[in-house]
């Protein structure tokens, strides 16, 4: 019989029920996609750090025999044991372990030890690959959120489609509780009743559910596909194959199906706990206590405004999701859109502007200090056609002592390093220790440099190995970044150190510390042209590639890379910038490994960037607006039984069909309206309170403000709230007066 009953039901109220089912279309779509997304972006973190770290899960780090290895090896839980043949480690051999399932480390590690006889810290554990697994070790203490955060997206969407759900069945069962009021009566039990309500729910759910997640699984995949195209045009990006297991389907049609199925026993549960008396009774009207009124409705559109009041008002619970969905949506876009408008002025005002003059290609030569490049390899460089300029430099690391009288005396009127510092400068007993970068630059480039500013008194010039004379000594960049007085968009700088110092003590990086004292050759405010941040407080020195060649104590704290920056001609197109980058790779690709870059083709990518993440984040956006306009289109369908009495009599006492509509209307604009006015005011504080941390002039945001995106996006939601309405109504209105006021059946 309920079987029978059900099938009639949906097939004679195939309006009420497509709000369900798109409902659940949509609810199986958000979840397929985002399960199938963090998956792979879980799988892409797990090989990330897989990577650069190694697979090990545990680490003994010991004098252990073979023996011993082999007892851990025999091991029930343990998949494989690595020894690093060659590579030990403070106290003794590197064992590296795997273990199947990765859980059991916890309880397998403490009795690898224990048996071994090892002390505590012999044991160490991959906690970041670990948590990665779902498995916190203890005395962890880092937060590793990448998991938690997954997992509180998924469980947030699916209390929200669990809502979406819930509203649309709860619409559809509320228009029937009449009707199981006088099956209750006539000896139907509530556990018939709500038996009825859940074969409807998966005869009505079972197909859109897995529509949406395949179309779940189609977006996932053009997404990853887009997010990979945008990781592979990085320099160092990885590519990733995109990943949808079948186990993976299998948990989210499991998942869609229980939030369908718990939306759906919520309000089956309710209506079978209702007596018959109570259900019969139980009006399919739109309740509405005579306290509340829609003045200001009432005001502004009269009669029509004071109907329309009083129904959102009494559905306000109904509404309740539409009014957080678009609320949420319309924020989430536009902070999306103004946030990454201010990023992109920044980006531009602070790098591709900063640096338009400063470097046109980039090569970066991996694992090469600057004087194991060939000098015929820069010279070549050098002739090629359109290249102004080539500098050669590697930088290293160092620190600084000098005695706190040495500070000048623009800095002391502020108050000393203590007050403009990041706590980086350390003072003890009179003395300063403060960072001293070093850019260690190609012979040539440092004599261009140099003589910038004139030789000055410093013309001792040597002759090294090659026959090439340089000059012996450092070129004191004598700025320090006054933050007292300016912020980080605009610095101003002051003199750092007296200039009378013939001078300067520097401290290697090793572990000796071994001094060495360097003549000043200058003090000078510029800094060589490269593609370079400079630290703010430190004293940077600029050295010649041959004088750094007979100073061995500096050379530990020597970065490992070199870098060849690359300038060109003013008028250089994109085409012919990226012809020579590939010149410049043919030069230098056949005896290093280098990884190259252009500006121009850096813009290019930068720009398709910001644009890809604006579509990808956008379209959360989007699809989270789809939960508000489908709870909207839920609203209006659900209710159509419901609207139709309340309009036939509205029209049996005098209102006509082009105020009915007006109704309508007025509804459609407050539903859409609500969540811009909540949200504008919050946008323009937050926005505001943006604009002012990063120093921008408001009047260059708001001629660059994404107003058309905006004004799209609010669009797009009046429209679709209005095609609810617009079907809805006409449903309605297309009703016979006479019928409908006499319609009470089962």
């Amino acid at each position: 019989m309920w079987k029978a009953y059900s099938a009639g039901y949906i097939k004679q109220n195939r309006a009420v029920c497509a709000s369900v089912r798109a409902a659940a279309l949509i609810a199986a779509l958000f979840l397929s996609f985002l399960c199938g997304l963090f998956y792979n972006f879980w799988q892409d973190n797990i090989a990330n750090v897989t990577e650069e770290e190694g697979p090990w899960h545990g680490r003994i780090t010991a004098e252990i025999d073979e023996q011993e290895i082999s007892m851990i090896r025999s091991l029930e839980h343990v998949k494989s044991v690595t020894v690093k043949e060659g590579m030990p480690g403070e106290d003794g051999t590197v064992v590296d372990i795997i273990f199947d399932p990765v859980r059991s480390i916890v309880t397998e590690m403490p009795l690898i030890t224990e048996t071994l006889g090892l002390e505590e810290g012999d044991a160490s554990y991959h906690y970041q690959l670990l948590s990665l697994y779902f498995v916190r070790i203890p005395g962890d203490e880092y937060p590793r959120l990448v998991m938690p955060f997954y997992l509180a997206i998924i469980v947030l969407v699916c209390i929200s489609m669990l809502l979406v759900i819930y509203n649309a069945f709860a619409f559809t069962m509320h228009t029937r509780v009449h009707q199981f009021g006088i099956f209750a009566s006539v000896g139907a039990t509530p556990a018939q009743i709500r038996i009825c309500l859940l074969q409807e729910a998966f005869r009505m759910t079972i197909w859109p559910i897995l529509v949406g997640i395949l179309m779940g699984v189609v977006l996932c995949r053009g997404v990853m596909a887009a997010i990979v195209k945008m990781a592979e045009q990085i320099v160092g990006g990885r590519s990733a194959e995109f990943m949808y297991p079948p186990y993976l389907m299998g948990c989210t049609l499991v998942l869609s199906a229980t939030t369908v199925l718990i939306a759906a026993w919520i309000p089956a549960k309710k209506m079978s706990r209702m007596t018959p008396l109570e259900a019969i009774r139980e009006g399919e009207e739109i309740h509405l206590t005579r306290r509340k009124h829609s003045l200001i409705m009432s005001l502004l559109f009269g009669l029509e405004g004071e109907l329309a009041g009083n129904f959102l008002k009494a559905q306000k619970r109904a509404f309740r999701t539409a009014t957080l969905s678009l609320t949420l949506s319309f924020m989430g876009f536009m902070l999306v859109q103004c946030f990454f408008t201010l990023s992109d002025i920044s980006t531009e005002e602070t790098y591709f502007a900063r640096y338009q003059d400063v470097w046109d290609i980039m090569v970066t030569v991996q694992d090469t200090g600057i004087d194991q490049v060939r000098q015929n390899d820069v010279e070549a460089l050098r002739k090629l056609t359109g290249v102004e300029d080539v500098a050669v430099y590697q930088k290293a690391e160092a620190v600084c002592k000098m005695p706190e009288d040495w500070a000048s005396g623009e800095l002391m009127t502020l108050g000393g390093l203590e007050a403009l510092t990041d706590g980086s400068v350390i003072s003890a007993q009179g003395i300063y220790t403060v960072k001293a970068p070093i850019v260690v630059l190609d012979d040539e480039s440092f004599r261009q440099y140099y003589e910038q500013f004139g030789t000055g008194n410093k013309t001792d010039w040597s002759r090294g190995e090659g026959g090439t004379e340089f000059l012996e000594g450092t070129v004191v960049i004598n700025r320090v970044w006054d933050s007292l007085h300016s912020n980080f968009r605009d610095r101003q700088y002051i003199s750092f150190v007296q200039e009378n110092q013939e001078k300067i003590t520097l401290d290697g990086a090793d572990s000796d510390k071994r001094l060495t004292e360097v003549p000043i050759l200058a003090y000078v405010k510029k800094t060589p042209v490269l593609r370079e941040e400079y630290a703010d407080y430190a004293l940077i020195q600029v050295m010649s590639q041959s004088y750094w060649e007979t100073i061995t104590a500096l050379k530990s704290g020597a970065e490992r890379d070199t870098y060849i920056r690359i300038l060109t001609d003013e008028d250089i197109s994109i085409e012919q910038l990226s012809e020579l980058e590939k010149k410049a790779e043919q030069i230098l690709g056949g005896s290093y490994d280098i990884e190259s870059e252009n500006r121009l083709q850096e813009k290019v990518r930068n720009d398709e960037m910001i644009a890809g993440y604006k579509y990808i984040l956008g379209g959360f956006c989007v699809l989270l607006a789809i939960i508000g306009i489908a709870n909207v289109f839920s609203n209006t369908l659900g209710f159509l039984r419901i609207r139709r009495r309340e309009v036939a009599r509205y029209l049996s006492v005098g209102l006509t069909p082009g105020g009915v509509g007006k109704v309508f209307a007025l509804e459609a604009v407050v539903i859409a309206s609500r969540p811009m006015l909540i949200t504008l005011p919050i946008i323009i504080v937050l926005m505001g309170m943006m604009i002012k941390a990063s120093y921008l002039n408001p009047m260059v945001f708001i001629r660059r403000a994404p107003v058309s995106q905006m004004l799209l996006f609010m669009a797009a939601i009046y429209v679709s709230v209005a095609a609810a309405y617009y079907l809805g109504g006409k449903k309605v209105l297309g009703c016979n007066i006479s019928e409908t006021l006499r319609e009470d059946f089962v």
